[in-house]
């Protein structure tokens, strides 16, 4: 009796503990697993697995431009082992608050964003799953879309709703302004991406980026000689242009012109590095301008072109477009319909995000890609591929860092468990030495007594261990769907602690936790070969 009132609070302990190193164990688990998930999703979710970039690119987000005619690029959308490949284009704006009649006493405040451009191939699943309200914008249609989706933060940041035109400015060698219409509003919980990334038509994006050439045929306002001024307006490309006005290219931009006969004139522009040729260097696709000119009340005489009061060409525009327009020459009208070219700025992109189907089997599919992207790229351009875990290597190596604080838990907890446990059997060894001696007595051998003890320092492990999985994993069920406990997301990148519910995991933890222990207690279940039977029962 004396001894069952000693062994009790010593085994309640034992049990407690163990209860505790579960609980401690199963919750360290669930929230570094759902943490290292939920941030892994939400930086792949804004990215994608892997990226290809031109060659030499230190960040997506200031990418040189690359071609999106790759012979990569259809193949890859069928491979087995790509789930999804899309374009990307990025630039940076700054976005102004939204004041209105209703609230004009609210600040005028001015937010620096991302801009990122995507296009109908876009997969929208992860926005789709964070979005907050309204749709995903259409980016299916022929014009370019100005429906934009924001994020929460942004939106309260700068009090705008859902249906409300923003005001973005674009910095370019003038600042440019263009309107967007809210279509909607997103949250992920991960702040230093929510308070930056907005989504766009990949159209603006190429445009804004002057990427390719694109170029126009004006008639200047002043006359050379009393003829026209023809000249070539290219824009884009790396500032170096040659034209081709029909006689091969040169860097001719103007020339004088008089009309006599109804013509079309024709500019071809591009750009070149150090040879006229292009062939020290990439160039730009070439960009194709047209100017129609119509003659009204023809003859052979030459008449001068007339003149404003300021000397310069009277021109009367026939449209608002500014595209049409005509000049008198003496009783002669010369019509002329400028045709702009479409530019080449489409056929560019920033880079190539790439879905992958198994984070498991990321670095043998990334050498997979780069593979296939060094086969089907193409020869004037140097393209690398760059996986998520390589471009954002500071948070997976923060994760990393996780799992090293998972084996110190994890141990220091079984070590405790170990401990209490080994007091608890000495304490029952103890307890019942006048019982060891007699099955001694009678001829138990010391392995067969040490297993009792060791099955009944088992049981009461199996106990704990019980009561441990019910209040750990039941915890991490209210954590998981209630969020009990939140987090400050711009500390943690999230707004609760993330649970990741794994069973296979939580069974390896129980059977490693069981084993572990129990061979632990195998070294203190040898004191039973020390006592004897004679003195034992002596004793008693």
């Amino acid at each position: 009796m004396e001894g069952k009132k000693v062994s009790q609070p010593i085994v309640r302990i034992s049990i407690i503990s163990i209860a505790l190193a579960m609980i401690v164990n199963i919750i360290t688990l669930a929230v570094v697993k759902g943490f290292q998930q939920e941030v892994r999703d939400k930086v792949i979710g804004f990215g994608s697995h892997a990226i290809i970039t031109k060659s030499g690119e230190n960040t997506i987000h200031e990418s040189e431009p690359i071609s999106i005619h790759q012979t990569f690029y259809p193949s890859l959308l069928v491979d087995q082992k790509i789930k999804h490949i899309q374009p990307v284009a990025f630039k940076a704006a700054l976005l102004q608050s939204n004041i209105t009649k209703k609230n004009p006493e609210i600040q005028q405040e001015i937010e620096g964003v991302l801009v990122k451009g995507v296009d109908k191939s876009y997969d929208w699943e992860f926005f789709k799953s964070n979005l907050i309200s309204g749709r995903i914008p259409n980016f299916y249609t022929k014009s370019i879309s100005d429906e934009i989706l924001i994020s929460t933060k942004i939106a309260n940041d700068l009090n705008y709703h859902l249906g409300d035109e923003v005001r973005t400015f674009f910095v370019k060698n003038k600042p440019i302004k263009k309107m967007f219409k809210i279509v909607g509003i997103y949250e992920t919980g991960y702040e230093e991406l929510d308070k930056q990334m907005i989504i766009a038509d990949l159209r603006h994006i190429q445009q804004l980026n002057d990427w390719g050439i694109q170029v126009s045929v004006t008639v200047s306002d002043t006359l050379y000689k009393g003829n026209l001024v023809i000249q070539a307006n290219p824009i884009g490309g790396n500032g170096n242009y040659r034209l081709d006005w029909g006689v091969g290219f040169d860097k001719v931009g103007a020339y004088g012109f008089y009309p006599i006969k109804d013509t079309v004139i024709r500019v071809i522009a591009s750009d070149y590095w150090m040879f006229m040729d292009g062939k020290d260097g990439q160039t730009s696709i070439p960009d194709t301008a047209f100017l129609k000119v119509k003659i009204h009340n023809n003859n052979t005489d030459y008449q001068s072109i007339h003149t404003n009061y300021e000397g310069l060409v009277d021109k009367k525009f026939l449209d608002q477009s500014g595209f049409h327009f005509s000049i008198q020459a003496g009783n002669r009208t010369i019509e002329f319909t400028q045709i702009d070219g479409k530019g080449s700025y489409h056929n560019y992109v920033g880079a190539f995000e790439c879905e992958l189907y198994d984070w498991n089997t990321l670095e043998q599919d990334v050498r997979y890609l780069k593979n296939q992207v060094l086969l089907g790229g193409e020869l004037n351009q140097k393209l690398k591929v760059t996986s998520i875990v390589d471009s954002q290597s500071d948070i997976f190596v923060w994760l990393s860092f996780l799992d090293i604080n998972v084996w110190i838990i994890l141990s220091l907890m079984i070590i405790i468990g170990v401990i209490n446990m080994g007091s608890a059997l000495l304490v029952m060894i103890l307890v019942k030495t006048n019982f060891i001696g007699l099955m001694k007595g009678l001829g138990a051998s010391n392995w067969s007594i040490r297993k009792i003890f060791l099955y009944q320092a088992a049981f009461l492990m199996v106990r704990g261990m019980f009561w441990g999985n019910v209040i750990g994993i039941g915890f991490c069920f209210l954590q998981k769907y209630f969020k009990l406990i939140p987090l400050n997301p711009e500390v943690y990148y999230l707004n609760a602690v993330p649970i990741q519910l794994n069973i296979g995991i939580f069974i390896l933890l129980n059977i490693a936790t069981l084993v572990i222990c129990l061979l632990a207690l195998i070294l203190p279940s040898y004191i039973v070969t020390r006592i004897s039977p004679a003195k034992s029962i002596k004793f008693n």
